[in-house]
């Protein structure tokens, strides 16, 4: 010790210690229970509850750090009491006890304010948590269905009522049952408007849900009637009319003596209930690998009766899909005998459709996930 500290006297050492905590105790003043103020910010500052913890908290901690540096073993006060042995015997009672009250009212003083903090900390957790059960309830908004789940309900509704299942299966198929079980042999030119997003290992996304009527034929066998709703992909450009991803529907009847007149009376009886009983129905030859023969399916305008508008292009004719008897071949992949069971296929998209119900001009307005776009059809 520095030869100035120890000429000191003894009392002068204590009292030096008492003020150099009362000096640094001051900002604590504040929060003992008897002052006029409690520590908080005072009611004409708007501070957040959170805030309010947050500072008691670190109050806190700088408390307990005061108390280590007045109290602890490198603590001048610690200086002190070792000098009590050093003092004159006569002296020594009245200066251990001097030592003691000072040791007594450093503690004292911290363990009070400490408590009052903790008080005012936990009654700032309390109110973080606390619920007003008096205040009105927020109502969760409501949601409701996707347009295209909406149209892909009423299909699905009309087709079960007709006697057809609903079937589903994944959306990574391989090339066998993406193309080459539907009749798409290798190098085949109708595969490029079917080129879809392909993967490692021979599997790509399914391009058309011909892919569900292939694993249904291949586990049920003849007789059947499905429909295959679900999402397919193609390497599409993003139009108002194309997307790469789009939802499409595809159905399938396979029995004995099934012909042309009983696809035309389906798709019709579809039509019928899905836009109205006045509606029309017209087929234009066409082709398609895993059909023969094949059709394009129109329908008459369901806005202008046949007379021409915007939403039929002036034709009268909106298109509904494809379709047609199912190729020879197809039946034979799975195990069908062509000679003894015949069949029809048909598919269209849900999208364009969705699109047409609702007068939509651009069915990438289905897939951009716009709440003020969606909330129109609640």
């Amino acid at each position: 010790m520095p030869e100035g500290v120890e000429q000191e006297d003894p009392k002068q050492q204590a009292e030096t210690a008492r003020k150099a905590f009362e000096q640094e105790f001051e900002r604590f003043a504040r929060f003992r229970p008897d002052s006029e103020s409690d520590g908080q910010a005072s009611s004409g500052d708007v501070v957040s509850v959170e805030t309010k913890l947050n500072a008691a908290e670190a109050t806190l901690r700088e408390l307990g750090e005061v108390r280590l540096r007045h109290t602890g073993k490198k603590s001048a006060l610690a200086s002190v009491k070792k000098l009590i042995g050093r003092v004159a015997s006569e002296d020594r009672a009245t200066f251990g006890q001097l030592v003691q009250q000072i040791e007594v009212e450093i503690v004292s003083r911290i363990n009070e304010v400490e408590a009052s903090l903790k008080s005012s900390i936990a009654d700032l957790r309390t109110e973080t948590g606390r619920i007003d059960v008096t205040l009105p309830g927020r109502r969760p908004r409501q949601g409701h269905l996707h347009p295209i789940t909406i149209m892909r309900q009423k299909i699905e509704d009309i087709f079960v009522s007709l006697g057809y299942a609903i079937e589903d299966d994944r959306e990574i198929e391989t090339d066998f049952y993406n193309f080459t079980a539907l009749n798409i042999p290798e190098n085949h030119p109708a595969r490029d408007p079917l080129d879809t997003f392909y993967t490692t290992e021979g599997f790509a996304l399914r391009s058309q849900t011909s892919t569900v009527q292939i694993h249904a034929m291949q586990r049920r066998q003849a007789p059947l009637r499905m429909i295959a709703p679900g999402r397919v992909f193609r390497r599409d450009t993003p139009d108002a009319t194309h997307n790469p991803m789009f939802y499409q529907v595809e159905g399938l009847c396979v029995d004995r003596n099934i012909t042309m007149a009983h696809l035309k009376g389906t798709l019709t009886e579809f039509v019928h209930r899905l836009v109205g009983p006045e509606t029309r129905t017209r087929f234009r030859p066409s082709y398609f690998p895993f059909t023969e023969p094949s059709a394009e399916v129109d329908y008459s305008c369901f806005k202008c009766n046949g007379a021409g508008c915007r939403i039929c292009k002036q034709s009268g004719w909106i298109e509904l899909g494809g379709s047609g008897m199912v190729h020879p071949n197809v039946l034979r992949v799975v195990g069908i005998d062509p000679e003894e069971y015949s069949g029809f296929a048909f598919g269209f998209g849900i999208d364009r459709m969705s699109a047409l119900m609702y007068k939509l001009d651009d069915i990438r307005l289905l897939f951009e996930n716009d709440v003020r776009f969606l909330e129109q059809f609640n």
